[in-house]
């Protein structure tokens, strides 16, 4: 398989994952969330490295994991004080857990390879490189085992809980009736958030994973108000961005990660006169 290939199919995998968990944030009203667990998850890279002192180890893994929900957590306490509103409690945790990390790894990391660079923007290009090597056998780039892996456990996540998902994001009050738990989805949600903004972000750092969760989501939400054709249209639209902004940035020779982030803003742009045209003709039937 070409490298070419390999960087096309972890974009594709990696667009798909983000943008499954992106639908239900942004009905939930939490897309900067995703925002927030991309850049906090490097906190819980730093404080597994200086524990374990290996960049290889998977404790890494499962302390940036780890810092997702917390994340959460922290930003629901301090908004709970009713001192601020959530979206500043969001403004406010975010970037200290962030600049935080970004200390501790200049101050006592610095010979170690985490760069804050990389975490931010990624670099798909480099992907290809970074080989599964299993008795001598090379079975092709890591991150396509590391995306594809993340998008099934999305998929398989919301096929279990799709009606208790769809339930909790509409009507919180109607799922605690039903017997669903409400607090326990909303934290199996945010892990699952969490895992994908983890596995993505080596690839293609913080900046697009946010906005392959985000923007797909938001453009399918301006077309459809059903949930699994609004599922469907964001994987899609994530899917194109992925596999157009490598081709545009090969044409141009720029930054892959950020022509792919221009297309989900192309496509987020299509979706708003989409949206725009559509309820106008609706208005002129009305009359």
């Amino acid at each position: 398989m070409s490298a070419s290939l390999e960087i096309q199919l972890i974009a594709a995998f990696t667009a798909a994952a983000c943008a499954i968990p992106g639908v239900f944030l942004l009905l939930r009203k939490m897309s900067m969330v995703s925002d927030s667990i991309t850049h906090t998850i490097l906190l819980g890279i730093v404080l597994a490295f200086f524990a374990v002192n290996d960049l290889s180890s998977p404790f890494l893994l499962i302390g940036a994991a780890a810092m997702g929900p917390i994340t959460v957590w922290l930003t629901e306490l301090l908004s709970k004080t009713r001192t601020v509103s959530e979206d500043a409690a969001t403004g406010i945790v975010f970037p200290l857990l962030f600049s935080a990390a970004v200390i501790l790894i200049t101050k006592y990391a610095g010979t170690a390879h985490l760069d804050t660079d990389s975490v931010l923007l990624g670099e798909l290009a480099f992907a290809p490189f970074d080989r599964m090597v299993i008795f001598g056998f090379d079975l092709g780039a890591k991150g396509l085992y590391v995306s594809g892996s993340l998008l099934l456990i999305n998929i398989v996540f919301t096929a279990v809980f799709y009606k208790e998902l769809q339930v909790v994001s509409f009507d919180p009050v109607l799922a605690a009736v039903m017997g669903f738990s409400p607090v326990i989805l909303h934290y199996s949600l945010m892990t699952v958030a969490s895992l994908t903004a983890v596995g993505a972000f080596e690839a293609v750092g913080s900046v697009l994973v946010t906005a392959f969760m985000i923007a797909p989501a938001a453009s399918a939400y301006l077309i459809t108000e059903n949930l699994k054709k609004m599922l469907f249209i964001a994987v899609g639209i994530g899917l194109l961005s992925g596999l157009l902004g490598y081709h545009t940035a090969v044409l141009l020779d720029v930054s892959i990660a950020g022509c792919m982030a221009c297309w989900t803003g192309v496509f987020f742009g299509g979706a708003v006169v989409w949206n725009l045209v559509l309820r106008k003709r609706k208005s002129g039937v009305k009359r």
